[in-house]
C-alpha cells in the first residue's frame, strides 16, 4: 500500500511538471508572431537615424516575403547585439567577422549569409604608408610607428599584427585608432609611419578601400597615401541568427534576404553596404580562428572584457 501511495506521488510529480512546462511553453509565443516579432539589429557604422531608415523598408520587406513579424533596432555596440542573442531579444544581427566569432563561440549563433559587395564575398586589409616615406615593402616597417583600428577588427589589426608576425616585423610602437577613417588620417597627417586598414577593389576605377571614407575631406589621399601590402583574403562579416530560431523559418528568412536585397539595393548599402548576400558555412570562417589563437586572443573571455 505504502509502495502503491509512493508511486502515486511520483506520477503525479511527474504531471504537475509536465503541465508546468507546458504553460510555460504556451506562454511563449511563437518566434516571428506580433507577440514575439524576429528581433533584427545592425551595429552602427554610421549614423544610427540613417540605419534605422535603411531598415525600415528591409524589416517590410522581409515581412512580405516571410509572412513573419519583424522588430528593428539599433543597439550601442556588437557586444549588446550579442549579449542579446544569449538573453533572446535579439534574433538576428549584421556583425562584424569578429563579433560573429564571440557570438558562435559564446552562444552558438549561426551564419546565416554573408555579405556579397561588388561580386566579391571576401576582403583583405592594406598597410598605408605616406608616398613620401622610404617605405615600400612590409619589411620597412621593422622599428616603426603603426596605427591599427581596434584589437577586435580583423582587417584593422588581426590578419595585420599575423602579417608582421609572420614577417618578423616588430614595430616601435603600435596605437589603436578606434575607426578606419582615424588610421588613414593619422597616415596622412604623419602621426604614424604606418596603419592598418579593410580593402576592397576598386570599382569602374574608383578606391573602395578605407582611404575612400576621407576622400572628401582630403581630396589628394590618394596621392599622398599609398597602399604598402595586402593580407590574405577575408571572409566578408555575416548575417547572424540565433540558433534556437526554428529551422524553417532561417530557411524563409535567408531566402527573403535574397530577394530583398535585390529589390531595395539602396537600403542594404546604408544598412551594411552590401549588393547581395552568398551562402556561408561556420567553417568559412576557421582561418580567422586560428589566426585569433595564434595571437593569443581569447574568444570566450572578450565579451566580458568590453562589457
Amino acid at each position: 500500500m505504502e509502495e502503491f501511495q509512493m508511486l502515486n506521488r511520483f506520477s503525479l510529480s511527474i504531471a504537475l511538471s509536465a503541465l508546468v512546462a507546458s504553460i510555460a511553453h504556451a506562454e511563449e509565443p511563437k518566434v516571428g508572431t506580433r507577440k514575439n516579432p524576429i528581433k533584427l539589429v545592425m551595429v552602427p557604422s554610421t549614423d544610427s537615424t540613417k540605419i534605422l531608415s535603411s531598415m525600415k523598408p528591409v524589416a517590410q520587406c522581409l515581412e512580405k516575403e516571410t509572412a513573419l513579424t519583424f522588430d528593428i533596432s539599433v543597439p550601442n555596440s556588437y557586444i549588446v547585439a550579442i549579449e542579446g542573442m544569449g538573453s533572446k531579444k535579439v534574433d538576428i544581427a549584421f556583425l562584424p567577422t569578429f563579433g560573429y566569432l564571440l557570438a558562435h563561440e559564446k552562444y552558438g549563433a549561426e551564419a546565416l549569409l554573408k555579405a556579397s559587395r561588388h561580386g566579391e564575398t571576401t576582403y583583405r586589409s592594406a598597410i598605408l604608408a605616406r608616398t613620401d616615406k622610404n617605405i615600400k615593402t612590409v619589411n620597412d616597417l621593422n622599428g616603426k610607428k603603426i596605427a591599427y583600428v581596434d584589437p577586435a577588427s580583423t582587417s584593422g589589426y588581426i590578419l595585420p599584427k599575423k602579417l608582421f608576425l609572420d614577417s618578423k616585423v616588430k614595430p616601435s610602437q603600435e596605437v589603436f585608432q578606434g575607426k578606419h577613417d582615424a588610421v588613414v588620417t593619422a597616415v596622412y597627417q604623419g602621426q604614424v609611419d604606418a596603419g592598418a586598414v579593410f580593402y576592397n577593389k576598386p570599382v569602374d576605377g574608383k578606391i573602395k578601400d578605407a582611404r575612400e571614407k576621407v576622400k572628401t575631406q582630403f581630396p589628394d589621399i590618394e596621392e599622398k597615401v599609398k597602399i604598402v601590402t595586402l593580407t590574405e583574403d577575408i571572409p566578408n562579416d555575416p548575417v547572424v541568427i540565433r540558433k534556437e530560431i526554428p529551422a524553417e523559418s532561417k530557411a524563409k528568412i535567408a531566402k527573403a534576404f535574397q530577394t530583398c536585397v535585390g529589390k531595395l539595393p539602396d537600403a542594404f548599402r546604408g544598412i551594411n553596404n552590401s549588393d547581395a548576400f552568398a551562402e556561408v558555412k561556420d567553417s568559412d570562417y576557421d582561418g580567422i580562428r586560428k589566426t585569433v589563437k595564434l595571437l593569443g586572443i581569447n574568444i570566450g573571455t572578450e565579451i566580458d572584457k568590453k562589457k
